[in-house]
């Protein structure tokens, strides 16, 4: 089961793992534990960070009343080792790191999946570069879906972006910085996952700026932001980053 209230993750983990497993998704915790109560599944993918109920509240609720015994994986922005212990502390079989890459997913999948706990290796033929498209991502997408398919997701994202980048804009005129916040978030963790390197950098950095940000600053990062998407739509648009598989 895949447990995430962004639509476009679900999406993205719905294309890496369907090609092996069979899967259902939920959009936050409360969905979660109906799905859990009526069916079966081997193992959860749990996002941390969910309205209604989160990752964490939702074990808890696992846990306390046995609804299932099967192993939960955290899946979080979180990523240094004193909150990976954290999540594992309170339950949580195994934590994958924000952005997420396929290659982590199918290796976790696998471990909590195979009875003799064994971790394979699954290569990389390509390690991230400074590039404006990580094309390993791609890569390993591919091996599990369709180009139309990734291409489908990565205009998915573009819309989001799109989206995403408006609001921040309003939200910037009345300073509402806590908000905006929230909204690179979204935008980081999905431009990391898909590898979309221009994105990932400028949204990281605005984040972690933002709750010190000045009126001036959060006008200059936005124009940043705007830049890096445009940059990446140009490359949707006119089909650069796939014109090489097809």
């Amino acid at each position: 089961m895949i447990v995430d209230d962004n639509a476009l993750n679900r999406k993205v983990f719905e294309n890496v793992i369907g090609h092996n497993y069979f899967f259902e998704s939920a959009s936050d915790g409360l969905e979660a534990i109906e799905l859990l109560k009526s069916n079966e599944y081997d193992i959860i993918l749990m996002d941390i960070q969910m309205p209604k109920l989160d990752g964490i509240s939702c074990l808890k609720i696992i846990k306390e009343e046995e609804i299932t015994d099967i192993p939960v994986i955290a899946i979080s922005a979180y990523s240094n080792q004193g909150d990976r212990e954290y999540f594992l502390s309170t339950g949580f079989d195994d934590f994958i790191a924000k952005p997420v890459k396929p290659k982590d997913l199918l290796e976790a999948i696998h471990f909590h999946l195979n009875q003799n706990k064994t971790r394979i290796n699954i290569p990389e033929k390509e390690k991230e570069i400074d590039v404006d498209i990580n094309e390993s991502v791609i890569q390993q997408l591919l091996k599990y879906h369709s180009l139309d398919n990734i291409k489908s997701v990565y205009k998915d994202f573009l819309e989001e972006a799109e989206n995403l980048t408006e609001e921040i804009k309003i939200l910037a005129e009345f300073n509402k910085f806590e908000e905006i916040g929230e909204k690179l978030h979204i935008l980081k963790g999905n431009s990391g996952t898909l590898g979309v390197n221009m994105m990932y950098k400028v949204t990281a950095l605005f984040e972690k700026k933002i709750k010190n940000s000045t009126t001036e600053e959060l006008n200059d990062d936005i124009e940043q932001l705007k830049s890096s998407l445009s940059k990446f739509k140009q490359l949707v648009e006119n089909d650069k980053i796939f014109i090489k598989y097809e």
